[in-house]
């Protein structure tokens, strides 16, 4: 996965509102904007706003049906985190396994 997306992501994730959203959506299946908004002290627009910027992070999918939006969770690109963070973990636990061979080396050395 690009540079760019994983921080659309990450980003998307970043914001209080935005995971609020995406465990409502999670916790109950997908609901309406409205539905979503109702469980907010911000404006409809707001919102809308926030979902926007979760749908371009590919983390929400969006079913129009009329008037209504229905909005449901897609959590697949949250595999590009793990993966990068799997990375990241990979490689302190190398340098933590290097550190402690060093460490051990030395409390032999000192014998």
């Amino acid at each position: 996965m690009d540079d760019e997306k994983l921080s659309r992501i990450l980003k998307a994730a970043g914001d209080t509102s935005r995971r609020r959203i995406l465990t409502m959506l999670v916790q109950e299946g997908p609901l309406r904007v409205t539905e979503l908004a109702a469980h907010f002290d911000i404006s409809l627009n707001s919102v809308s706003k926030h979902i926007k910027v979760l749908e371009e992070a590919g983390l929400v999918t969006r079913r129009t049906v009329g008037r209504d939006h229905h909005i449901a969770a897609d959590l697949g690109p949250l595999r590009a985190t793990e993966e990068w963070f799997g990375q990241l973990k990979s490689i302190w636990e190398l340098r933590l396994a290097a550190l402690d061979e060093i460490l051990t080396s030395k409390g032999q050395d000192d014998e």
